[in-house]
C-alpha cells in the first residue's frame, strides 16, 4: 500500500512551522539562548519545551523495542487520534470505521472534523465482524478504528482477525493499545514492519499511573511519524508533562510491578462479583476494568453514588444494556466495593 495516496493533497504540501528548538537542537550548559525570546530568568520552565520530546522517546524506544523515528507524542491520546483524522481524512467527503460499542472519541473526533462514520456492531462475543467490516468500506474510507483490549467491554480481539483487516482494508488501520499493559496478547508494535497502513497508539494514563499529566503515544512507520510532525502544534507537549514522564519512565520496573497487583486485585473483584445476587454476567476482561451486566444498571448506578462510590454506567452502549464498568481499584477500595454491593437492595 501507498501511503502517499492516502495522504490529504494539503498536507503532502504542508511546510512545518519551525521553531526556535527545531532550528538549534544542542543544550550546552554554558549556551546563551536568545533566539525564542523567552524571559531569561531561570525557573525550570521558562524555556519552552523540546518539541521532539527526544529523552521521553528515548526511554520509550528503550522498552518498546522500536526506533525513536517511529514515535510520535501527543498532548493526550486525543491529541495524536485528532491528528490522524487530519493527516488522512478530507472532511465532508471521506468516512472512518468504528466499532461498536468502543472509545466514544473516535466519533466525536469525526464530527469535529467533518468526517462520514459508518459503524459496525461488534459480535455478541465483542469480536470484529471482519466480511461486514470489509464489505461497508468504500473508497472514502480512510481509518479503521480497533480498540483491543476494548472499551467498554475489555476484551482483546481476535488476532486473527485483526491481521486479515490490516491486510484487507485499503485505508489506514489504528488499534488503540491503551490497556495493553494489562493483557497477555502481544502489542501491535510488533508487526509494524510488516504493515505499512498500520497504526499503534497507547498511553501513560493507564499502566504508568498518569492520566493527569496527559500523554498519548503513537507508533507508526517513519513515513507516517514525518507527516504527522508537519501537522502537531511546534510544542504540544509541555516542559512538566516531559519531566514527569521520564521519572517515570525510569521507573518501568515499579510500573510492571502495580501492574501484577492491579491484575490479582482484578482477578480478586471478578470472583466476588459472582456471589453478588443481581450480578447476572461478567464479562471476560484484558483491562484494568470489568463490564458485568446488572440487573438495573441505572438504579444500581444511583445506589453506589450514594454511597459514595463511583463507577461507569455504560447501559446506553450497543450490547451493553444494563452493564456497569467497574475500575479496579486498590485492595482497599475493591473491598469496600463488594461490600456495598452486597448490602444494596
Amino acid at each position: 500500500m501507498n501511503i502517499q495516496d492516502l495522504i490529504r493533497p494539503n498536507i503532502k504540501g504542508l511546510k512545518p512551522y519551525s521553531s526556535a528548538r527545531d532550528e538549534f537542537k544542542g543544550v550546552p550548559k554554558d549556551m546563551v539562548f536568545l533566539d525564542a525570546n523567552e524571559n531569561p530568568f531561570e525557573n525550570g520552565v521558562n524555556r519552552y519545551p523540546d518539541p521532539q520530546q527526544r529523552t521521553v522517546k528515548s526511554l520509550l524506544a528503550e522498552i518498546k523495542g522500536i526506533s525513536q523515528e517511529q514515535i510520535l507524542l501527543g498532548n493526550g491520546s486525543d491529541e495524536v487520534l485528532d491528528i490522524i483524522f487530519r493527516a488522512f481524512c478530507e472532511p465532508n467527503q471521506d468516512n472512518i470505521i468504528t466499532l461498536p460499542p468502543t472509545y466514544g472519541m473516535y466519533s466525536v473526533l469525526a464530527n469535529i472534523n467533518a468526517i462520514g462514520i459508518k459503524t459496525v456492531r461488534l459480535d455478541e462475543n465483542f469480536q470484529p465482524k471482519v466480511e461486514a467490516i470489509l464489505n461497508i468500506a468504500d473508497a472514502n474510507s480512510k481509518v479503521l478504528f480497533l480498540c483491543s483490549p476494548n472499551n467498554p467491554t475489555g476484551n482483546s480481539f481476535n488476532s486473527k482477525a485483526i491481521e486479515r483487516l490490516v491486510k484487507e482494508f485499503k485505508g489506514i488501520v489504528v488499534i488503540d493499545e491503551a490497556y495493553i499493559d494489562f493483557s497477555n496478547e502481544e502489542s501491535w508494535i510488533n508487526r509494524l514492519q510488516d504493515f505499512s497502513n498500520l497504526i499503534v497508539t497507547q498511553t501513560l494514563s493507564k499502566a504508568y499511573g498518569m492520566a493527569g499529566i496527559r500523554l498519548g503515544i503513537c507508533y507508526a512507520s517513519k513515513e507516517i511519524t514525518s507527516v504527522f510532525n508537519r501537522i502537531k502544534p511546534p510544542y504540544n507537549v509541555n516542559e512538566l508533562t516531559q519531566q514527569r514522564a521520564i521519572v517515570q519512565l525510569e521507573k518501568n520496573k515499579e510500573t510492571q510491578q502495580q501492574v501484577l497487583q492491579i491484575l490479582k486485585e482484578r482477578d480478586v473483584l471478578v470472583d466476588k462479583l459472582k456471589e453478588v445476587d443481581f450480578v447476572s454476567e461478567i464479562y471476560p476482561t484484558d483491562a484494568n476494568f470489568v463490564l458485568a451486566k446488572v440487573d438495573d444498571a441505572t438504579k444500581r448506578y444511583n445506589q453506589l453514588i450514594e454511597k459514595g462510590i463511583v463507577v461507569r454506567n455504560r447501559t446506553t452502549q450497543p450490547g451493553c444494556e444494563n452493564c456497569l464498568r467497574f475500575t479496579v481499584g486498590t485492595k482497599t477500595e475493591n473491598d469496600r466495593l463488594i461490600k456495598v454491593l452486597r448490602e444494596l437492595k
